[in-house]
């Protein structure tokens, strides 16, 4: 089990500086739902290990960075 979790948080890792790189080198805008999708599973990626390892600061950071992408994956959706 604790070599899945860990499996987890680093394909979360990878995700959220995936999503960020392709964000900076303009590849994706900010508001695409893919930018959005890579952050928000990573971020979930991230609070899993966080929370399985008592990193608590950091599964309210990544909560709240989840909670941010579901609210723009949303709001796009309301907008097309």
């Amino acid at each position: 089990m604790r070599l899945m979790i860990e499996g987890i948080g680093w394909v979360g890792a990878v995700m959220v500086l995936l999503a960020y790189g392709l964000l900076t080198t303009r590849r994706v805008a900010a508001a695409s739902s893919s930018y959005q999708w890579l952050n928000g599973a990573g971020s979930l990626g991230l609070m899993i290990n966080s929370a399985w390892n008592g990193a608590f600061p950091s599964v309210f950071l990544n909560g709240i960075w989840l909670a941010l992408t579901v609210y723009a994956l949303t709001r796009s959706r309301g907008a097309t």
